[in-house]
């Protein structure tokens, strides 16, 4: 029965011409969410990236100390340095193809690898330039070597024809790169001149030796046409810059730069700037090879570990005993952080590269911050004076809300009406507990034997909830559903939410992976992002992603997200004996609670998705809220219409 699950057909139409492969950049269009993360106004930024990141590893490595980009009037984007420029000559393996050709042709293809041509890069898999290429339904591009001009043109990843030689360049060296993003991939979406502006200016805070000129045809009425970047103070200047006037409580923010090469024998740097004001709420942005991380990882982890072990250092030799009790989110409080980490062969999660996972960049980032935030706290001890009081400020408050939330939370249970639905967890604090809100009854009895009852809640819901979305809000307070959660949650509505009353550390939506599944998760997103939306700017909500198969051979078990996971699995193999048997959850109901444990519910193997807000557009999410959302059927069928050639498969 294997097969025909694989196939959808009958066993006599299934043989090898049933097996698809892709070739060249195919697999890119196909499926170009796994490369840039979607097809939303996001990832058609990130294609910029892709492109501006190999102008910088030139600029890093020493090779160029200018860039330019220009925003066309048709939405074409030219992006030029004056660096090496790429090889044009003939690949040893490909032969009869420029070293040019294979790059922008085929995945996994570039100088990035070995570490010879660039010591630390933002580039890693090789697939950059060529995702950009395959989604472009133009890109030329021009590069300037040994005095000559030479050009190659595509389209949606395809050559045009060879590399040619266009003319002279006797002043002139480097890469430029034009492209268009194919409308066929992201539709109505199109390049921001705020969002490329403010990208573009932080690239140049990064690396002090490059200028980056900025150029655009598209006059968006707040965004300078003309621009040129160049930041001899590095991150020190960018956080000046950001906190503008506020009131900080060092006069000089903490900044530096460690050379990874004289302190421990390691190729690669960290710079770092950070500062402390009551005017602000705190912030971290962090980079690694010019890369941006929102998502952090260890160099966030190291920078952090360094500033929290060197406050209470401090605080022991002033004989402040409360500096002990410190925590790295009284740090965060009104911290505001800026870090950037040079790294030969980063590991990222993703290719988006959102949180690096190198582990030895936590070792090298703390030990070089650690010594000089010593050094910066004992030169200058007004600042730190002013520092340490602040930070043992809120910590004491921390710990009063604690205290107050641990009375409140053991009373809160006893005052609860829902004996029936609302299953609570056994601890009496909020710090690591989690309140998954499952769909329907079946769903919750697995749950239930699957939970960790010390620190996982469960709260079924029955059906559908409310559309918040344009309902009175005595319709609001009136409906059992919504009542249930708020309760469960500890939490009032709108303007009386507090994020601090909350019960639970985490919120995760837990729904089947079907249509109806998505419908809900939809209208529960809608319903926190409308009235509880501190919850999700605090990181504290998240989609659950049950699998829907699982693969059984002999004694080995895996579980596979979705259809591409399972063929992938089903070509290679589990490594068992016999027969592949395949099963297919058509809902949270039918998993046992061992299958819901291992794939959706143990912190240990789950995957989860935080559901996040993007902070450079955030009306653009109450836009397609809206949308989405409304009381407009007209605005929702508009979306539709965009959008419905990215759906391939539909799971009815």
């Amino acid at each position: 029965m294997a097969e025909d699950l694989l196939s959808g057909t009958a066993p006599s139409d299934y043989d090898a011409s049933s097996i698809e492969v892709l070739e060249g950049l195919e697999p890119v269009r196909k499926r170009p969410g796994m490369y840039i993360g979607g097809t939303d106004e996001r990832a058609l930024h990130h294609l910029v990236a892709e492109v501006l990141d190999n102008s910088m590893d030139e600029a890093v490595a020493g090779h160029a100390n200018r860039i330019e980009v220009e925003l066309h009037e048709d939405y074409a984007l030219t992006i030029r340095d004056n660096g090496r420029g790429i090889p044009i000559d003939p690949h040893p393996k490909f032969p009869g193809k420029s070293a040019l050709e294979v790059i922008l042709c085929t995945l996994h293809a570039g100088g990035k690898f070995s570490g010879k041509a660039y010591e630390t890069s933002g580039g890693l898999h090789g697939v950059g330039a060529s995702v950009v290429n395959a989604l472009s339904d133009s890109m030329v591009v021009q590069v300037a070597r040994n005095k000559e001009l030479y050009e190659q043109r595509f389209s949606r990843g395809i050559p045009l024809g060879g590399v040619e030689k266009v003319g002279a360049a006797p002043n002139r060296r480097g890469t430029t790169v034009t492209f268009h993003a194919d409308e066929e991939i992201f539709g109505h979406h199109r390049f921001k001149p705020a969002r490329l502006f403010k990208s573009i200016r932080s690239k140049a805070y990064l690396f002090s030796g490059v200028e980056i000129r900025w150029k655009s045809a598209i006059d968006d009425g707040e965004t300078p046409t003309e621009a040129t970047f160049h930041f001899p103070g590095g991150l020190a200047d960018y956080l000046n810059e950001t906190l503008g006037g506020a009131t900080t409580y060092a006069d000089r923010p903490f900044a530096g730069l460690v050379d990874f090469r004289e302190k421990f024998d390691a190729p690669g740097k960290v710079e770092w700037a950070i500062n402390w004001t009551p005017a602000r709420d705190g912030f971290i942005q962090s980079y690694c090879n010019t890369v941006p991380t929102p998502e952090g990882g260890t160099h966030e982890a190291g920078f952090w570990a360094a500033i929290l072990k060197g406050i209470r250092a401090y605080g022991e030799l002033v004989n402040n005993k409360k500096a002990a009790q410190i925590t790295r989110d009284d740090l965060s409080t009104g911290g505001c952080a800026l870090v950037s980490c040079f790294i030969r062969e980063p590991e990222f999660v993703g290719q988006t590269k959102d949180r690096l996972a190198t582990t030895e960049a936590q070792r090298l980032v703390e030990n070089s911050v650690r010594d000089h935030f010593d050094n910066w706290l004992a030169a200058d001890t007004k600042s730190a004076g002013a520092i340490l009081d602040f930070l043992v400020l809120r910590a004491e408050e921390r710990l009063k809300r604690r205290q107050e939330k641990e009375t409140a939370r053991k009373t809160a249970t006893k005052k609860l009406r829902l004996p029936g639905k609302l299953v609570d967890c056994a601890a009496t604090n909020r710090a690591g507990t989690e309140l998954f809100i499952v769909e329907g009854d079946s769903a919750g009895g697995s749950a239930k034997m699957a939970r960790d009852r010390k620190t996982q809640a469960l709260l079924p819901l029955r059906g559908k909830i409310l559309n918040v979305l344009g309902a009175a809000s005595a319709k609001l307070g009136t409906n059992a559903e919504i009542s249930d959660l708020t309760q469960a949650l500890g939490v009032g509505l709108g303007t009386r939410f507090n994020v601090d009353d909350l019960r639970y550390d985490k919120i995760i939506i837990m729904t089947d992976a079907d249509v109806d599944g998505a419908h809900i998760a939809a209208l529960l997103m809608t319903f926190f992002f409308t009235q509880m939306r501190p919850m999700i700017d605090a990181g504290h909500l998240y989609l659950a992603c049950p699998p829907l198969y699982r693969l059984t051979q002999g004694a080995k078990r895996v579980y596979c997200l979705d259809e591409a996971e399972r063929d992938a699995w089903f070509e290679k193999g589990l490594g068992g004996k016999g027969k592949i048997d395949v099963s297919r959850f058509k809902g949270l109901g039918e998993m046992d609670a061992k299958d819901l444990k291992d794939t959706t519910m143990n912190p240990e193997t789950r995957k989860l998705i935080r559901v996040t807000i993007d902070e450079d557009e955030p009306g653009e999410t109450g836009d397609l809220v809206e949308r989405l959302m409304g009381k407009k059927p007209e605005l929702r069928y508009q979306y539709i219409q965009e959008n419905a050639r990215f759906v391939e498969e539909l799971d009815v």
